[in-house]
C-alpha cells in the first residue's frame, strides 16, 4: 500500500514537473558575446563587427567618432560626424532578459569652453545598417527629424544640454521613437562628468519577466549605482529579433567617444511569458491544489522511512568522502536547489577571468547570469582539495541554506559534482562593505543604513530565526551590498549552531582584528563573539580606517576610546564626511561600536538592543567607563557545577585565577 501511494504520488509529481519544464522551453538559445579589447580586425571583413561612418576599431578600443587631434592649434573637420557599430548577428529583444556592461572614455574639444557635443548611446536596432543621414548633432545618430516612428531602443550619454527636454549636458536618458528622452537622470547626483575623459562604466539590465530597465554607472574601477529604472514593454518599442550596437555623433562642438569593452547576454524567456504570468501560475496551482492533498502525505511517510533506512546504512557503512559529501548536502539543501555544472558553467562563460569577482580564502567567485529564474548570480568556486572547504561548503548549506532575511545573502543552490564544489547567490552588484572602507566614499545615512542592516541580520541570526546561528566571522569583507546599498551579511561557512553547553574546540575560526578576545581562551564562538566583530565593524564604518591590531594610534579601538576619554570623541569621525552628519546621532553609533568591543562579554549589548537604539533615538545607549578597561575576565567551566574558573589578563600580562559563584564576574578598569 505504502509503495502504491507512493508511486501514485510520484508520479503526479512527475507530471506537474514535465508541465513545467515544457512552460520553460524556448525556441531560441541564449545569446552571449563578449569584447576585452578591440584591433583592427573586430571590424574588417568576417569581424563580429560592422563599422559604419567614422567608427573605427583598434588600438584596443573602437573609436565611436574621430578623436580631437589638433592641427595648428584647432580642431579640423571633427563637427557634424556620426558613428555606429552594430553586432553583425540579432539577438532575441523579447521574450528575454538582457544584461549588458561597457567602458566608454568621452573627451570634450579642448578648445571649447561650452558644453559638450553631443553623445553616444547603446542601441537595440531592427538592422545592422549604418544610422540615419543628417543624423548627427542631437540626434546622437539613432534617428533624424524626418523620424515619424522608430522601433528601436537607445540608451544615451548625452553631453548637450537641449533646452527642450533635458535635464542637463551630463545625463543619462532612454530613448525610442523620438530624440526626446521617455525618462532621464543627471550624473551629477552620483558624482560622474561624462566629459572629463575619464574611463566610465555603464550596466543596462532589462527584466522581461517585470518589463523593467533599470541602468547603473560609475567610474571605471568604483562600484556600480543604479541611476535610472523604468518600465518599457520591450514588444512595443523594438521587433523581436534586434541588432545591438553603439552609435555616437557630433555637432558644432567636436568630441571624441571611445568603447574599451564591451560584455552582452540575452536569455530567453519561455514562449508563453508575453502571456500573463499570472496566468500561468494560477494553473500552476491548481495542479498543485489537486496533487498535493493526494499524494503529499503518503510521500512523507515514505520519504521518511526512505532517509532512515539511508541513516541507518550510512552508521553502518563507511563511504568514501566525495560520496559522503553528496549524502549530507541532499539531505541539508532541501531549499536551495541543485544547479548542474554545465549549467553554471555556461552562466560564468566558463568560469573566465573576465566574470571574476573576487578571491577568498576557500575559492573564487564569479558573475553568472541564469535563465531560470532569469537573474544575476553570484557562484562561489571551492577547491575540493581542502577539507576546509569542504566543510565551508557543508555549512553553508547547513546554515544560510534554510535562512530568510532581508539583510542575509540569500543561497540560491550548490553544484556538486566531481571535485567540483560550487554555491550560487544572489548577486550583489555593489559588492563588499571592504571596498569602502579607506577606499572609496560613502554619505553618512547610507553608512547608517549600512550598520543599521547588519545588526538586524545578527538580531535575526541570534534570536529569531528558530535556532541561534553564530556567525563567527562578521568584517566587512562579508558585508555585502546590493544595487540600492543595503547591507546582506554573507560567507556562512564559519557558521555554527550555538549551544549554551557546547564543547569547548581548540580550533578557533575568525579574522584576526575581528575576532574577540575571550575566544582565545574558551574556543568558543558565542553571540557576544559576534557582538565583538560588529563593533569593530562599526568603528571602521564611521572612521573610514582599518583596524590595525597592535596598541597605540595603530590601533583603531585603542585610539577611539582614548579620543572617548579626552571628549573628543568626534575627532576619529571619518575627514571625507566633511562634517555632513548628524552629531549626537554618530555619537550614539560610536557608543555602540565602544561598547560592542568591549573587551568583557558581559558588558556588550545584545543586538536586539543595538538595533533599538539605532532605530529610536531615543532608546537610551550604553553606559560606558571613561577609558578603556585593562583586563578581562572569562568564564571557563570547571569540573564542579557549581564553580566557575576565571582567568584574569592585564596589561603586564600576569595572571591569576580564583573560583567564585558561577553567574558571577569581576570587571577591572583603568
Amino acid at each position: 500500500m505504502l509503495l502504491h501511494s507512493f508511486t501514485i504520488t510520484m508520479f503526479m509529481l512527475l507530471l506537474l514537473s514535465s508541465f513545467l519544464n515544457q512552460a520553460s522551453l524556448s525556441d531560441v538559445d541564449p545569446i552571449t558575446f563578449s569584447f576585452h579589447s578591440f584591433d583592427a580586425q573586430s571590424c574588417a571583413e568576417g569581424g563580429e563587427l560592422i563599422c559604419w561612418g567614422d567608427a573605427v576599431a583598434g588600438n584596443g578600443y573602437i573609436d565611436v567618432t574621430p578623436t580631437n587631434q589638433l592641427t595648428n592649434g584647432t580642431t579640423s573637420g571633427l563637427g557634424n560626424r556620426v558613428g555606429r557599430i552594430m553586432h553583425r548577428d540579432p539577438v532575441l529583444a523579447w521574450p528575454a532578459n538582457i544584461f549588458t556592461t561597457f567602458t566608454v572614455r568621452i573627451s570634450k574639444d579642448p578648445n571649447s569652453t561650452g558644453s559638450g557635443g553631443d553623445g553616444m548611446a547603446f542601441v537595440m536596432a531592427p538592422g545592422s545598417g549604418p544610422s540615419p543621414d543628417n543624423s548627427y548633432g542631437a540626434f546622437l545618430g539613432l534617428l533624424n527629424r524626418n523620424t515619424k516612428s522608430g522601433s528601436q531602443l537607445g540608451v544615451e550619454l548625452d553631453t548637450f544640454f537641449n533646452n527642450e527636454f533635458d535635464p542637463d549636458d551630463n545625463h543619462i536618458g532612454i530613448d525610442t521613437d523620438k530624440i526626446s528622452s521617455v525618462a532621464a537622470v543627471s550624473l551629477d547626483r552620483i558624482g560622474v562628468d561624462l566629459k572629463l575623459g575619464k574611463e566610465v562604466k555603464v550596466m543596462i539590465n532589462y527584466n522581461g519577466w517585470e518589463k523593467t530597465l533599470q541602468v547603473f554607472a560609475a567610474y571605471a574601477g568604483n562600484p556600480l549605482v543604479s541611476v535610472l529604472n523604468h518600465s518599457i514593454i520591450m514588444s512595443k518599442t523594438t521587433p523581436r529579433s534586434v541588432y545591438v550596437g553603439f552609435t555616437g555623433s557630433t555637432g558644432t562642438v567636436s568630441e571624441s567617444h571611445q568603447i574599451l569593452d564591451w560584455v552582452f547576454y540575452s536569455l530567453p524567456l519561455p514562449k508563453n511569458s508575453l502571456d500573463n504570468g499570472h496566468e500561468m501560475a494560477k494553473k500552476i496551482k491548481k495542479i498543485m491544489i489537486i496533487t498535493f492533498p493526494l499524494g503529499s502525505g503518503a510521500l512523507v511517510l515514505a520519504m521518511s522511512i526512505y532517509m532512515m533506512i539511508k541513516t541507518c546504512h550510512r552508521r553502518n557503512l563507511r563511504k568514501d568522502k566525495g560520496s559522503d559529501i553528496e549524502i549530507q548536502t541532499r539531505t541539508a539543501a532541501n531549499t536551495p536547489k541543485m544547479f548542474l555544472l554545465k549549467d553554471l558553467s555556461k552562466a560564468t562563460l566558463n568560469f573566465s577571468k573576465d566574470n571574476l569577482l573576487g578571491t577568498g580564502g576557500f575559492g573564487s567567485v564569479y558573475l553568472g547570469l541564469i535563465s531560470d529564474p532569469p537573474s544575476s548570480i553570484a557562484v562561489k568556486r571551492i577547491s575540493a582539495t581542502s577539507k576546509q572547504g569542504e566543510r565551508e561548503f557543508l555549512a553553508e548549506i547547513c546554515t544560510i541554506g534554510r535562512l530568510r532575511h532581508k539583510n542575509i545573502v540569500q543561497l540560491l543552490g550548490w553544484c556538486h559534482e566531481g571535485n567540483h564544489l560550487l554555491l550560487v547567490y544572489e548577486y550583489m552588484p555593489n559588492g563588499s562593505l571592504d571596498r569602502f572602507i579607506s577606499k572609496a566614499f560613502l554619505e553618512w545615512q547610507t553608512r547608517y543604513k549600512i550598520l543599521t542592516g547588519l545588526a538586524s541580520a545578527l538580531l535575526y541570526l541570534h534570536e529569531e530565526c528558530g535556532s541561534t546561528v553564530v556567525h563567527r566571522d562578521v568584517k566587512p569583507n562579508n558585508v555585502m551590498l546590493d544595487s540600492e546599498y543595503n547591507a546582506c551579511l554573507g560567507d556562512f561557512g564559519l557558521a555554527r549552531f550555538f549551544e549554551s553547553e557546547a564543547a569547548v574546540t581548540t580550533m578557533l575560526a575568525g579574522t584576526p582584528g575581528y575576532l574577540a578576545p575571550e575566544c582565545t581562551y574558551t574556543g568558543k564562538a558565542t553571540p557576544e563573539s559576534d557582538a565583538f566583530s560588529y563593533g569593530i565593524v562599526v568603528l571602521e564604518v564611521v572612521c573610514g580606517r582599518r583596524s590595525m591590531g597592535g596598541i597605540g594610534q595603530n590601533n583603531l579601538v585603542d585610539y577611539v576610546w582614548n579620543l572617548h576619554g579626552k571628549g573628543e570623541l568626534l575627532q576619529c569621525v571619518d575627514s571625507k564626511l566633511g562634517g555632513k552628519f548628524d552629531e549626537e546621532e554618530i555619537k550614539r553609533v560610536l557608543a555602540v561600536g565602544l561598547a560592542c568591543s568591549h573587551p568583557d562579554p558581559l558588558f556588550r549589548p545584545t543586538m536586539r538592543k543595538v538595533v533599538q537604539i539605532f532605530m529610536n533615538p531615543n532608546e537610551p545607549i550604553v553606559d560606558l567607563p571613561e577609558c578603556r578597561p585593562s583586563a578581562i575576565y572569562v568564564t571557563v567551566h570547571s569540573s564542579s557545577p557549581s564553580t566557575t574558573n576565571i582567568l584574569g589578563l592585564s596589561n603586564s600580562g600576569s595572571s591569576s585565577s580564583a573560583s567564585v559563584p558561577e553567574e558571577k564576574a569581576v570587571q577591572l578598569g583603568r
